[in-house]
């Protein structure tokens, strides 16, 4: 299956500001997922960006925020962002696929995938946009996921799945950013 704009939704995981210094290559994945959000936001695709315990963890960090001023924010305790009944009011619950990026992959992440995979979405991890403290962790997130049917993917697979073809702005732009 491919991703459709149509009907994903970006889902940002606790990109958060006391935990992300702790990620292994967290610069890389806020990099990757604030280019996520940038592509998401060109293309017109819906973003919720969901924030574990903000008191304790701090809020998402800005070069992420900023490029998602529209994402629906979802304050949460549970670990899966799909245990959150907040979670069910936002435009997640209106569309079929989820494209995720965040952290932890091992905790959030992986809870959030496959119980949203469980009540009948399409889920789709960006492997360079999701990171734990420990390459070991993720490493095994990952690895779960995929035996779980969810798909791992890349940040030029979505892109190019979203555009679906040359000739465009849009294409241009992102073909633009990714050869830099």
């Amino acid at each position: 299956m491919l991703m459709d704009k149509a009907q994903s939704t970006l889902l940002i995981i606790d990109l958060q500001q006391r935990l992300m210094p702790a990620i292994e290559g967290g610069d890389s994945v806020v990099e990757k997922a604030a280019w996520l959000c940038r592509l998401a936001g060109m293309l017109e695709v819906p973003m919720v960006l969901t924030e574990q315990y903000p008191k304790g963890l701090g809020p998402t960090l800005e070069a992420v925020r900023e490029q998602c001023p529209a994402a629906e924010r979802v304050e949460k305790l549970c670990f899966s962002a799909a245990a959150e009944p907040a979670l069910s009011g936002t435009i997640l619950g209106k569309r079929d696929q989820v494209v995720i990026c965040g952290a932890e992959t091992h905790v959030c992440v992986l809870q959030s995938a496959i119980e949203l995979q469980r009540s009948g979405k399409q889920v789709f991890v960006v492997e360079e946009a999701v990171g734990s403290r420990t390459a070991n962790n993720k490493a095994l997130a990952l690895s779960r996921m995929r035996g779980a049917g969810i798909e791992v993917v890349s940040t030029e697979m979505v892109a190019f799945e979203w555009l679906r073809r040359a000739g465009s702005d849009a294409f241009r732009q992102v073909s633009r950013e990714l050869i830099r």
